[in-house]
């Protein structure tokens, strides 16, 4: 068996629901300009590394598809396979999709607040029926016949989408020593680091993932990491980073 290759993962760049504190789930917004430059520079901290990735795996929401873009572009590598899923899109945030955090926090209080973002298995409202309804006619879902389109979802329910596509897809491209980059969301970055890692319900809730910073796994001949949890590639900013995302909807 081969060393297994490492394995990069990164939050999409600032989306403009990122820069107005709101909830995004599967709302399909852009990057800001700001979110652009953290691609760009996310490009550059992997080729300083020697990380020029073999295979790049995004969701299929332009916020992901961008920052991929963008990055592959500064590398010069706009020609690697890409493959796109919905398994790697952000949580399904139901009720609380668009709506401003702090004033989420301020209607419900700060514990059921922090549940729904941060829990293993809380979860808010249901996304209203016709906003359901417009994502289910959508082609880029049309393989999720009638409930398999969530219209919410706990972080359990993310890691039980996430984990087959680690299993299935993944693992067997480390197992072949290729650079792997998942370009991705918040909480679909927090499901695939609890299977990596195998997190405990507290571990979870502690963990926060910021935009922008590429996240470096490296992994033993039985695909356990390394190093668990990782490490990033700009430690002290990503530390930074990660601080404002755990005090978001506080201010």
């Amino acid at each position: 068996m081969n060393v297994p290759g490492p394995l990069i993962l990164l939050r999409h760049g600032q989306s403009t629901t990122n820069a107005e504190g709101r909830f995004t789930g599967w709302a399909d917004v852009p990057l800001t300009a700001h979110g652009e430059k953290q691609a760009a520079t996310a490009a550059q901290l992997l080729a300083r590394d020697g990380l020029v990735p073999d295979a790049v795996h995004t969701s299929v929401l332009r916020r992901s598809i961008r920052t991929a873009d963008i990055l592959l572009d500064e590398l010069d590598r706009s020609w690697i396979p890409v493959h796109r899923t919905w398994r790697l899109n952000e949580r399904q945030y139901g009720a609380l999709t668009g709506r401003v955090k702090r004033e989420v926090r301020r209607e419900v209080g700060p514990g059921q607040y922090r549940a729904w973002r941060r829990s293993l298995t809380a979860a808010p409202g249901p996304l209203p029926g016709g906003e359901l309804a417009r994502l289910r006619a959508d082609p880029r879902y049309a393989a999720l016949h009638g409930d398999g389109l969530p219209a919410v979802e706990s972080l359990a329910d993310m890691i039980a989408r996430v984990a087959p596509y680690w299993a299935d897809v993944l693992a067997g491209q480390l197992c072949s020593g290729r650079r792997v980059l998942v370009v991705a969301h918040g909480n679909a970055l927090r499901a695939l680091i609890a299977v990596l890692d195998r997190l405990t319900g507290q571990e979870i809730e502690e963990l926060n993932i910021p935009t922008g910073a590429p996240l470096r796994y490296d992994f033993d001949r039985g695909l356990r990491p390394v190093v668990r949890g990782g490490a990033y590639l700009d430690p002290d900013s990503a530390r930074t980073a990660a601080a404002a995302v755990a005090a978001e909807g506080q201010a």
